[in-house]
């Protein structure tokens, strides 16, 4: 096995931390003979010593004004963009999406952090007029005080930066415990902030098990708000604990996300959407990723061959060698799209391409799975409606339109959904029937811009409180209103 010398520590009260009983390794899953780094493994007393220095740290970080707060988010992003490269390539190599799209995540890391310094500028409250000329009313936005970050593996620095640069410009202080999957590309996201000289204790990095680190952030009472990416069978089981604490929590979770392609459609457009949306990138490794595709009849025989055809030419290999599609992030994820494309299978699919692990020479060492497409899919198979997160494409063929949304509609699920049409009267009427939080028209399920609140509906979310934009903020404070009568003098 290939050893690496990157080492990191918990963080805690501005000190790294090397001294633990435990390590967690990172390895390469397109090679997992590489070590890619290894970073200390915190348990449920480092936990409860993060929250500690997050709490003791609270009182100063939200006394500075909001603008020095987000000076040091400026800082950060120098930092991150002056190693912009070598961490480009730690996050194609610990997670395993290709070059081109750890590029965009890391762009999207850098953006953030300089967002959410400009929303500093103005961020409060408002001032509504009074109804009595000697009163003036407005509000104010006040940190809750400590924010419990938990992240997962997939966007492993995008995903915490997009958390934690609100809660921080907020004025709250942060304990963070990234998924133990990619802790090593989290941490640089600390060390940047370390670098750009945050205070001590404002920032605090816990990587670990969930059954610990975990429990203990969504129960302590020194965590006052708590924001969490991940599966809805963990989020639910967070949103409840964090319930029952009377904390306020906020969940992101999966998606069954569906692209609509109408008889008017540009079909080549389809397959672009389908692909960069479904398979290329991050091998369908995204929340927002498309796994099924409602395709009309009339069109459906055109648009599967033309799919079929630019799935065969995908090239699936080192995800920093310039391939469309990188390995699978872990042997368990593999091993879950294997499970699902068996099941769809046993169900009476067709299989239209792919289907198999990747094995020989380049592929051996690796967790890669071919793009995989389905046709026959009935949409109350369980290729239908569980979230594969996997390099899968359900098509289903519809009817009409009607059809079509009812099918979009009829999962658990309520993140993302588009539709690739030429008549606006579908556009139109797509945005307002579709139970999702984000809806496109024309462009892949995937992607979204930081100034727009990010979330969905049904199980992909709590549907409380809104990532992303200025509402972020929002979640990480609480409103007060005030009223201020004043007196003429003599």
């Amino acid at each position: 096995m290939t050893a690496n010398n990157n080492h990191r520590g918990l963080y805690i009260d501005g000190t790294w931390h090397t001294d633990t009983n435990d390590d967690i390794e990172s390895t390469n899953p397109a090679d997992t003979t590489e070590v890619v780094g290894t970073v200390s493994k915190g348990d449920h007393d480092a936990a409860v010593e993060a929250i500690e220095a997050a709490n003791a740290a609270e009182a100063e970080w939200s006394d500075l004004s909001a603008h020095d707060r987000g000076a040091y988010l400026r800082d950060a992003a120098d930092v991150v963009e002056s190693r912009f490269d070598e961490l480009v390539t730690l996050v194609s190599r610990e997670m395993g999406k290709t070059e081109g799209a750890a590029r965009g995540e890391l762009q999207r890391t850098v953006d953030l952090l300089n967002y959410y310094a400009e929303v500093a500028r103005d961020a409060g409250g408002h001032a509504p007029p009074s109804a009595s000329d000697d009163t003036v009313t407005y509000t104010a936005r006040e940190p809750w005080g400590t924010a419990a970050i938990i992240t997962p593996w997939n966007y492993p620095i995008a995903i915490p930066t997009w958390k934690i640069a609100p809660a921080l410009v907020a004025g709250n202080a942060v304990v963070f415990k990234p998924a133990s999957q990619t802790p090593t590309i989290a941490s640089e996201l600390v060390a940047a902030f370390d670098e750009a000289g945050l205070p001590d204790g404002v920032l605090n990095f816990v990587p670990g098990s969930g059954s610990e680190v975990g429990d203990e952030l969504t129960t302590n009472d020194g965590i006052d708000v708590i924001s969490f990416t991940g599966s809805y069978e963990v989020g639910s089981t967070v949103e409840q604990a964090a319930a029952d604490a009377g904390k306020r929590v906020q969940c992101e979770m999966g998606g069954k996300n569906p692209l609509i392609v109408d008889e008017t459609a540009d079909l080549d457009l389809a397959v672009d959407l389908t692909v960069q949306g479904g398979l290329s990138g991050l091998s369908g490794q995204a929340c927002t990723a498309t796994s099924r595709v409602l395709v009309f009849e009339s069109v459906a025989d055109d648009y599967l061959d033309r799919l079929l055809d630019r799935v065969d030419s995908l090239e699936v290999g080192d995800p920093l060698d310039g391939v469309d599609m990188g390995p699978k992030s872990s042997a368990s994820e593999m091993e879950s799209d294997l499970e699902y494309i068996e099941i769809a299978e046993g169900e009476g699919t067709t299989l239209a391409a792919g289907g198999e692990r990747l094995t020989g020479d380049e592929y051996d060492d690796g967790y890669f799975v071919e793009p995989t497409v389905f046709t026959d899919v009935d949409p109350e198979m369980r290729i239908a409606q569980e979230e594969v997160f996997g390099p899968v494409i359900s098509v289903i063929e519809v009817s009409d339109f009607e059809e079509a949304v009812a099918v979009a509609n009829g999962v658990e699920y309520g993140l993302s959904a588009s539709i690739c049409t030429n008549r606006l009267d579908h556009a139109k009427e797509f945005i307002g029937d579709v139970e999702t939080g984000v809806v496109k028209v024309n462009q892949t399920t995937t992607g979204v811009e930081m100034q727009m609140p990010f979330g969905g509906r049904k199980h992909s979310s709590t549907e409380t409180f809104k990532e992303q934009g200025r509402q972020a903020v929002e979640f990480y404070t609480h409103e007060k209103a005030v009223y201020v009568m004043h007196f003429a003098g003599e």
